[in-house]
């Protein structure tokens, strides 16, 4: 997987990718419209956030590229690539249950609280990107 040069795109498969871990300087994309909503993102090596309709979506530090970035009402599910382990922070549905999945192992079911946040720390290894599927319990 590479980084993502023009910051965010949308995939054929419906998902979006994003992120660029290996900019020195912050950068950002405003006003993408991907199926009706719009979403920004804000990269660079320290951080990596998207937003979409002016509320987070994803953000990790440090700064990440993820790919086939796909949300339902199931849960969510991405390739995660960075320079090191990352803690990501999910906003989901609030007061929610939901087993995480990283590279296929089952890490177990995390809750989320009032304002939907789900914070987890994925560990890169010596893997290129990794595959993180979070499913509503």
């Amino acid at each position: 997987m590479a980084v993502i040069e023009e910051l965010i795109r949308s995939e054929e498969d419906g998902s979006i990718s994003f992120g660029n871990y290996q900019l020195a300087k912050k950068a950002k994309k405003s006003d993408v419209e991907v199926r009706g909503d719009r979403y920004k993102v804000k990269t660079f090596r320290e951080s990596t956030r998207l937003e979409r309709n002016d509320s987070l979506v994803f953000e990790s530090e440090p700064g990440t590229t993820v790919s086939h970035f796909l949300e339902d009402e199931a849960g969510v599910s991405f390739m995660l690539e960075g320079p090191g382990d990352a803690q990501v922070i999910l906003s989901l549905a609030e007061e929610a249950s939901y087993r995480v999945f990283i590279n296929g192992e089952d890490n177990g079911i995390m809750d989320t609280g009032m304002g939907g946040k789900l914070v987890l720390t994925v560990e890169m290894g010596d893997a290129e990107n990794v595959k993180v599927q979070i499913a509503r319990s």
